[in-house]
């Protein structure tokens, strides 16, 4: 652990908290209809599209028509991206002659794609043709972002509304989304990248013949254009198999900052469109600092169990040869900070290999995961991510002083805590159910490579980031499997949509009700007490429910590689 390393982790930490007001600001006067910088560009056409589509922009939705118009798009996306994917050796756009992709993959890629996951159980330059990639995957890393925004601003009305029975219009929220937020970044962004030496083209693979006369086909395509909105949308999936550490995906230091910032700009401005909407900026900045303490907790320690390396290579005199599976070209603290951002972020896209990571640098990825998307967290899962436990912890305070809990003038009731609850408790049940069943049968255990703990990890991390919809894996795992496919494809389901459901219920519930005014004795919810809490509480909650099974993985295999023994 170096000072200059220090120095790379403030820059980061210093940029992203620049971002937050600026960004946060421009974020609530689109989502909110006011006139913005871009307005006199994509008025005309937003207009156009509600036309077109025969919806009149008033009509507002109560949280059951919101919730149905989010699972009808999300059910369209999922099969018009199947259909792409089985019939995209009819396609054009499709110079390697790809044959259509089989049906389970089909099926896990879509699920993938719609849920904001990007899990990828293929090989995107060996796979997918250009036209699968742009209409089917592209698409959907778009639309599928607007629709995690969307939630989180329908939650963020419940709570600055008084006694209202809408929480907006989902069609017209992810509409402004897209046209708004996440295309202008994108179209920018993505000729950053290709000034930076990104590929952006419809060629065909080059054919070249190496030093030693052997010959080569070296992938490329549309690549940059797919790279802007994998990270700012916290998708991750890569373009080419091995994700950002292709030098096609990734080729300079700039970029691999512009990607970082990426993965969380869009997530922690939202905290700032919160404290915006319910006229207490504070509120935002106290979700932001707990978010942002858990961060740097994960990095440290990420970055400790790296730098540190294996104490048996140090037995035979290989001090700092920890490079195995890093990003040779950053170095060792790139790599793990760029491993907890895109897991803090649900965003899955990777520079490293995390299953050649040290046992706890390992372990805090998966946490991260685990605790259900609330560091920043995917871009607007993260943030009703976190106000679900906000609702929870709000629930402890009250019990604690013995008084009605409230959260900015609502009463938080037994209706919000249960479905907080069940929100919160659907990870778990995908995460430690699948991965029991897997380990149990032979179609799930036939497919480890590793032996003892780290192979246990490697089962539970692919469940992980499926359920959280991050993406990313350990590796060392035939994912490409009808039963990991078909699996992981559900827990996928289960960590998007049994999520979002119980959010909107409890929007529904929270926008008509009256704001109470503060009292002397109302919890105050954003300073350091309530931030506290609010981490104790996250944390808690993680610990009991997944120790038992980090301590059959890491934990285990990092005491043993202390005794001497490796896996």
């Amino acid at each position: 652990m170096t000072f200059n390393g220090w120095i790379q982790i403030l820059i980061f930490v210093g940029i992203i908290i620049a971002l937050v007001k600026p960004l946060g600001g421009y974020i609530t006067r689109v989502l909110g209809g006011e006139r913005s910088l871009l307005s006199p560009i994509f008025a005309p056409l937003e207009r156009g599209l509600y036309r077109l589509s025969g919806m009149r922009e008033p009509e507002e939705q109560h949280w059951t028509g919101y919730a149905a118009a989010m699972l009808m798009f999300n059910l369209a996306g999922f099969l018009l991206l199947y259909l792409i994917q089985r019939f995209q050796g009819a396609l054009p756009f499709n110079p390697q002659g790809f044959a259509g992709v089989a049906p389970d993959l089909a099926f896990n890629t879509a699920v993938s794609f719609v849920t904001n996951t990007n899990w990828q159980a293929y090989g995107g330059e060996t796979s997918l043709s250009y036209f699968t990639q742009m209409a089917g995957l592209a698409v959907q890393n778009f639309v599928s972002a607007a629709t995690g925004i969307a939630i989180a601003i329908a939650l963020i009305r419940a709570f600055s509304r008084k006694s209202a029975r809408s929480l907006g219009n989902f069609w017209v929220d992810m509409t402004r989304s897209t046209l708004y937020i996440l295309l202008p970044v994108c179209v920018i962004g993505a000729m950053v990248l290709v000034w930076q030496g990104v590929p952006q083209n419809l060629g065909a693979y080059t054919l070249a013949t190496t030093v030693e006369g052997a010959p080569q086909s070296i992938a490329q395509g549309p690549v940059a254009s797919q790279m802007m909105i994998k990270h700012l949308g916290t998708n991750g999936g890569g373009f080419f198999n091995v994700n950002a550490a292709h030098p096609f995906e990734n080729p300079t230091a700039l970029t691999n900052l512009i990607h970082m910032v990426s993965i969380f700009a869009i997530g922690a401005a939202l905290t700032n469109v919160f404290g915006r909407m319910v006229g207490n900026p504070r509120q935002g900045w106290a979700i932001f600092a707990a978010m942002g303490l858990l961060f740097l907790a994960g990095v440290t320690i990420t970055w400790w169990a790296e730098a540190a390396g294996n104490p048996l290579l140090h037995s035979l005199g290989l001090e700092g040869s920890n490079m195995e599976g890093k990003e040779a070209r950053f170095g060792i603290l790139s790599s793990a900070l760029f491993a907890v951002v895109t897991t803090a972020a649900s965003c899955g896209a990777v520079i490293a290999m995390h299953d050649s990571f040290m046992p706890l640098g390992g372990m805090i990825p998966m946490i991260n995961m685990m605790l259900g998307e609330i560091i920043i967290g995917g871009v607007g899962a993260g943030f009703y991510g976190i106000l679900l436990f906000v609702v929870l912890t709000i629930f402890v305070a009250g019990l604690m002083v013995g008084r009605s809990p409230e959260y900015l003038g609502k009463k938080i009731e037994g209706r919000e805590v249960k479905m907080a609850m069940l929100a919160i408790l659907c990870l778990p049940l995908a995460i430690l159910g699948f991965t029991a069943i897997a380990l149990v049968l032979p179609a799930g255990s036939g497919a480890i490579w590793n032996p003892g703990p780290h192979g246990f990890s490697e089962v539970l991390y692919a469940y992980t980031s499926g359920a959280a919809n991050n993406g990313s894996a350990f590796g060392g795992l035939s994912a490409n499997t009808p039963w990991y496919n078909i699996t992981i494809g559900l827990a996928m389901l289960m960590g998007r949509f049994m999520v979002i459901l119980p959010a909107l219920a409890i929007a529904g519930s929270l926008v008509g009700k009256t704001s109470v005014p503060a009292s002397a004795g109302t919890f105050p919810t954003h300073g350091p007490l309530f931030v506290g809490l609010l981490m104790g509480v996250i944390l808690i909650v993680g610990g009991l429910t997944f120790l038992p099974a980090l301590a059959l993985g890491p934990i285990v295999e990092h005491l043993a590689m202390q005794l001497g023994q490796s896996f």
